[in-house]
Order: C-alpha cells, then sequence, then structure tokens
C-alpha cells in the first residue's frame, strides 16, 4: 500500500471514529482543529531526514484545557506513523498555552520495531479563532529516535 493510501485510510478511520463517538459524548466537532502534518527541524542535521512530514490530523477540545488527537503522517525516516493522545496545556497567556501532549505513536522502524510506543512531548501552542500553530520538541532517543523541533499548522472551519 502506497504512504498516500495508507494515510488516507487512516484518516477515514479517525473520522469516522471522531463523528461517531463526539455527538455521543456531547463533543462539539465544529470546534476540531484539521492539520496537514508538520515540519521538522531535525536536531542531527547530517543525516538524511524527512522534513516535512505531510499527512492528516485531527484535534478536538474537550475543555479549554484538554484535548484529544489523532492522526496519520509521513515520518521523519519516511515511513508511515499514526497517533493518538491528549493535550494537556495548563498554561496561559493570551492566545498561547502550554502544556504536553500526551500519547502513542507507531511507524518508525527502529523504535519497537515499527510497533507502538508512549510518548510525552512539550509543546506550546498559539491559537486564534480559525487558525492556530503547535511548537513541539521532539527529543533524540539513540539511534531510534530522531530529535526535532516541530511546527503544525492547523485550521478550524468553524468561527
Amino acid at each position: 500500500m502506497t504512504t498516500t493510501r495508507a494515510n488516507a485510510w487512516g484518516f477515514a478511520l479517525v473520522a469516522l471514529c471522531a463523528s461517531t463517538c463526539a455527538p455521543a459524548l456531547g463533543l462539539d466537532l465544529r470546534q476540531a482543529w484539521i492539520n496537514p502534518g508538520f515540519y521538522s527541524y531535525h536536531l542531527q542535521r547530517d543525516k538524511d531526514l524527512n522534513n516535512v512530514n505531510t499527512g492528516l490530523g485531527v484535534e478536538l477540545p474537550l475543555t479549554d484545557t484538554y484535548s484529544v488527537t489523532a492522526g496519520v503522517f509521513d515520518n521523519s525516516d519516511r515511513a508511515t506513523s499514526h497517533y493518538v493522545g491528549l493535550y494537556a496545556m495548563p498554561y496561559r497567556l493570551g492566545p498561547f498555552k502550554a502544556g504536553v501532549v500526551m500519547g502513542a505513536f507507531n511507524g518508525y522502524p527502529k523504535a519497537f520495531d515499527g510497533g507502538w510506543f508512549p510518548a510525552v512531548i512539550p509543546v506550546v501552542s498559539m491559537e486564534g479563532r480559525q487558525l492556530g500553530l503547535n511548537v513541539s520538541f521532539v527529543p533524540t532517543v539513540g539511534d531510534k529516535l530522531h530529535g526535532a523541533v516541530t511546527f503544525q499548522l492547523k485550521y478550524r472551519f468553524a468561527d
């Protein structure tokens, strides 16, 4: 299966789960953020890593502090990764929020043979009414994961 097809199927599964579960939980899908993946500025500049991590993802606010997230993207090793997680963003200053995203990832060939693994990643977010940006720091973990500062644009369709 090609990466593009895997991404499309992965996003379709995320969308189906969100549209089915959200109303039952009293969540407003119009407040969801959609993202096209992210850009990674890798700390290991001498490696031939994929900086443009295209994909599709969704972030659905539960409260002003917590959001659930899921998606699929082309990772730094040029393999397909999936993720699920929970943003906890307790610190605020104007349009900026800070905290962590806790979740699980897969698809990194040298980390758990491409299987799922847990992660806690610090993140700062700026959110307007319809446009936002998440900036995260991913640490280097031996030869398994490549450290980077990531930039994820996100868009909300509802006002």
